[in-house]
């Protein structure tokens, strides 16, 4: 693999498979334009990714976590290549991306998949589920006879927890879970090594959402599998990931292992998501410190200076509002863009 970029985090707290670098994003942009008025005259850029750089080990899950907006989702896209990076590198299993041709990703599309957040809307209502699993199957390859696609789509539903007979009905039939175990069966359809899961439990009930965490994290220890686990709630981060990446406004504000970001958080913006994550004991709860952040995220479309989460931040001092942190290693492994960390 190429040397890192400078100010790239190091990958730390691998899963239980350890192994080598799958993923690595180098310093990723992405902004968009956007035009306002009858003639489309430009009103400014949308910084949506502003410099995100971390990778990701084989077998290990990283969650990216932060408010809606932050870009935890455009960032998954990039790497999927369903956005084109402004600048900046996605490197898999050690292939630079960004400039090959559509023709030239199609293999790769097969090695990443992705699990989209609403259940519904990512299914074909046109289609049967049997149908929607076996047209991957088809498209790339994997099964070329029709025969060998119904049994692999039987044996698709009976490892994410549902019956054959699913293979019958259409989306609208299924319950919200059903419909994301079935968006689950078909990103494992075509056997990749890196799922980028988009907020895949936020539209399910609370019970559900501990199913599919469940789901996901035993179809990981079978396949060997990679994700990158986008939420934007810390708590169901917890359970499932081996590090944790908290953005804010564009830009990865902490990066470090599950138990280290949890018992010791560096960046205020992390203290203040934890200290919003209830605790199931009243007195415990009604104990502990509360970090509350003032005012609204600022617009992505004008971008405060230096630091940009100082407007919001209980320590901000004169030199927040000037120099930009970089994203500095304070202990190891555990990384922060904080002056005051």
């Amino acid at each position: 693999m190429s040397p890192r970029a400078e100010g790239a985090p190091v990958a730390t707290g691998a899963g239980a498979n350890g192994g080598d670098v799958l993923l690595e994003v180098r310093h990723l942009v992405k902004h968009f334009n956007v035009s306002s008025g009858m003639f489309g005259s430009r009103a400014g850029t949308v910084r949506a990714v502003d410099g995100v750089s971390f990778t990701l080990k084989r077998g290990e899950t990283l969650g990216l976590v932060g408010e809606s907006g932050c870009g935890k989702t455009t960032t998954g896209r990039c790497i999927l290549q369903l956005e084109r990076p402004t600048s900046g590198q996605v490197i898999f299993e050690g292939r630079e991306l960004s400039g090959l041709s559509e023709a030239e990703l199609r293999p790769m599309r097969r090695r990443v998949q992705v699990i989209f957040q609403d259940p519904y809307a990512s299914l074909n209502p046109r289609m049967t589920v049997g149908q929607i699993l076996a047209e991957p199957l088809a498209v790339h390859g994997v099964v070329p006879d029709r025969d060998g696609r119904r049994r692999r789509v039987r044996d698709l539903l009976t490892r994410v927890g549902l019956l054959p007979q699913h293979a019958d009905r259409y989306p609208h039939q299924m319950s919200g879970g059903q419909r994301q175990r079935v968006g689950i069966a078909r990103a494992l359809a075509v056997e990749p090594a890196l799922i980028v899961c988009d907020e895949p439990v936020s539209a399910l009930d609370v019970s559900i959402q501990a199913q599919i965490i469940n789901l996901l994290e035993d179809l990981q220890s079978e396949f060997g599998l990679t994700y990158l686990f986008i939420a934007h709630d810390l708590a169901v981060v917890r359970h499932i990931s081996d590090r944790v990446a908290v953005m804010y406004l564009g830009k990865i504000v902490e990066i470090t292992d599950r138990a280290e970001l949890y018992d010791n958080p560096l960046h205020p913006y992390t203290k203040a998501l934890l200290a919003a994550v209830p605790i199931p004991d009243p007195v415990l709860e009604a104990q502990r410190p509360r970090t509350v952040l003032m005012g609204e995220v600022p617009s992505p479309l004008n971008p405060p200076s230096g630091c940009v989460f100082h407007p919001r931040c209980p320590i901000a001092i004169d030199r927040c509002r000037g120099e930009i942190p970089p994203l500095r290693e304070i202990s190891p492994g555990h990384w922060a863009a904080c002056l005051l960390a």
